[in-house]
């Protein structure tokens, strides 16, 4: 368990951190940037869940703030290098779970005729950003993995918390009964 007695350390003050195992790196580090961008996606589901509905169905709360925890869990399996002892890594099991939410809460909704626009009621949007913002987070662990040894599964759960999210974005516009705006190609263009 962690205990915080204060918030601020200074010791990063001259633009390094330490990872897991104590190793001092640039905040530049990709790995860094990994479980970083991480955070953000956690506070973009944060932001979302602010704008949960009462009424709607307790699952999507339940859901997301177990999907909040993991990637607390990702950040530290991302911020620990291989052979950091007693590092917490992630488990295909999570990804298991990951794609049995898909299913569940994709069962209910019509099949995708094309691509979908971003937005529509603000909970689906906020799902949205949080979307984009776990898209980076996965593309910065496969930079870091391209430097560094780094859980394959981590990077596994990031890619299919975005499904789960764009999931999650369809189905909060389909609740509220907000129509889906299809891309049209070229609609653009002049004639």
């Amino acid at each position: 368990m962690v205990n915080l007695t204060r918030i601020y350390t200074r010791t990063g003050d001259s633009g390094t951190t330490r990872l897991a195992d104590n190793q001092a790196v640039p905040k530049t580090d990709e790995r860094v940037e990994a479980y970083g961008t991480a955070d953000e996606a956690n506070c973009a589901i944060g932001w979302a869940l602010t704008l949960v509905s009462p009424d709607d169905d307790p699952r999507l709360t339940d859901t997301l703030w177990a999907i909040q925890n993991d990637l607390f869990d990702v950040g530290a399996d991302l911020a620990s290098p291989a052979g950091t002892t007693d590092a917490l890594r992630v488990e295909p099991a999570w990804v298991t779970r990951l794609e049995r939410w898909c299913d569940e809460f994709l069962a209910d909704q019509p099949a995708l005729r094309s691509f979908i626009l971003p937005g529509g009621t603000p909970l689906a949007a906020a799902l949205g950003t949080a979307r984009t913002v776990v898209r980076r987070a996965e593309r910065a662990a496969w930079r870091a993995a391209e430097l560094d040894d780094i859980n394959p599964v981590a990077i596994r759960y990031l890619n299919r918390l975005s499904d789960l999210l764009f999931i999650l974005g369809r189905r909060a516009n389909l609740r509220a009964g907000h129509p889906e705006r299809l891309w049209v190609p070229a609609s653009g263009e002049a004639r």
